[in-house]
């Protein structure tokens, strides 16, 4: 019973990634594409947990925390990409103004 729950929940989720995958296509900018890129991996992130549960084996945790980092990595190769000479970069030889 607890299962099929789960796996419904799975199914809105998986309906809410197929939205944000739509945007991720036709997004009208690079902002709006990486937005929509982050809901994809949260979405991916939630169905790996949900699945896991549904099916009670916790080695599927393991591929969440891995798309999790991913996602993360994504975010901050964007920022790097989109930032005037890649901005931030603790490797510049350019110390900060105070």
């Amino acid at each position: 019973m607890m299962a099929d729950l789960f796996m419904l929940a799975a199914l809105g989720v998986l309906i809410s990634m197929a939205g944000a995958l739509w945007r991720a296509w036709r997004g009208p900018g690079r902002a709006d594409r990486m937005m929509s890129a982050q809901l994809i991996g949260a979405g991916g992130v939630g169905l790996a947990v949900l699945i896991a549960a549904a099916r009670e084996e916790p080695a599927i945790l393991d591929v969440a925390l891995v798309l999790a980092l991913l996602a993360a990595f994504a975010a901050l190769a964007f920022v790097k990409t989109v930032t005037v000479q890649g901005a931030g970069d603790p490797e510049s030889e350019e110390d900060p103004a105070p």
